[in-house]
């Protein structure tokens, strides 16, 4: 098992800045893919951006590519989303997710563990 507590949301200004953290507990987090998927009110959840456990590599949903950045510190088991230039559009409930194996990284059904969500709304 892998617990996952997102922290760091809030209310944000559109072009300011908001730093997501998700912290993981539980098995060995360093050997799990990281993923940060989204939901507004009234829409599906969708994928915003993932990074493998290696960190070596990212992928990005194409609205945030430039102004979001996925990052993760295996030591401290706790992965990021660095969130830029953010736009009334970001406002949504944002999850961070984990697996082991994911076959694909932006299909959230590929991952087994999800965290709580936390609120970020961006005013204009």
């Amino acid at each position: 098992q892998v617990q996952l507590v997102e922290s760091g949301g809030g209310l944000g200004q559109a072009g300011g800045s908001l730093r997501l953290s998700c912290a993981a507990s539980g098995r060995t987090f360093s050997t799990y893919a990281m993923g940060w998927f989204r939901q507004a009110p009234g829409k599906q959840r969708e994928f915003v951006a993932a990074i493998d456990w290696t960190g070596s590599n990212t992928y990005y949903t194409e609205s945030v590519k430039g102004r979001f950045t996925i990052s993760r510190d295996n030591a401290k088991n706790t992965g990021y989303l660095q969130m830029n230039s953010l736009k009334p559009e970001d406002t949504a409930v944002y999850y961070c997710a984990a697996d082991q194996s994911p076959l694909s990284m932006r299909y959230s059904g590929e991952y087994d563990y999800w965290g709580q969500g936390t609120q970020v709304t961006v005013s204009s």
